[in-house]
């Protein structure tokens, strides 16, 4: 990953997928660094402000100053405090994050809304998850 700096900005989103059936959401939250354009923390989990505070946790350090920006859901707002704004689709704040999510629901089978190819284990899930973001960060390294 590179180098955090002072004027970065992290793009912040949540992905909704399913493991076994679609009772069983999983809810994969996102920071992307708009500069870079790499995925700097993921989680997945519900979606309640305990798991954006993981997502929070996962951030490094060096990215915590970042300014962020975000859908309206209320969970960013209480965990990431005054350097986050809320914005809608329209402004293009979260463009690049949202574009990540669209790319994720295009390879990996198993995120794709409506197929045959799903996770049977949350635990596999997180998994493929992770490659895929790893495989995503090394095209995108500098």
């Amino acid at each position: 990953m590179s180098q955090a700096l002072p004027e970065d900005v992290l793009e912040l989103d949540g992905l909704w997928s399913f493991v076994r059936c679609k009772a069983n959401a999983c809810r994969v939250w996102i920071a992307l660094c708009r500069r870079t354009r790499q995925v700097v923390s993921w989680f997945a989990g519900d979606r309640s402000a305990a798991s954006c505070r993981q997502l929070w946790a996962g951030i490094p350090e060096a990215y915590r100053s970042a300014h962020t920006y975000s859908d309206f859901w209320h969970a960013y707002q209480g965990v990431f405090g005054e350097g986050h704004q809320p914005v809608g689709k329209e402004t293009g704040e979260t463009a690049n994050v949202e574009r990540r999510d669209n790319t994720l629901r295009q390879r990996p089978g198993r995120f794709v809304r409506k197929s045959l190819a799903f996770s049977k284990k949350a635990g596999f899930h997180r998994i493929a998850l992770a490659l895929f973001i790893h495989e995503y960060n090394l095209e995108h390294a500098s």
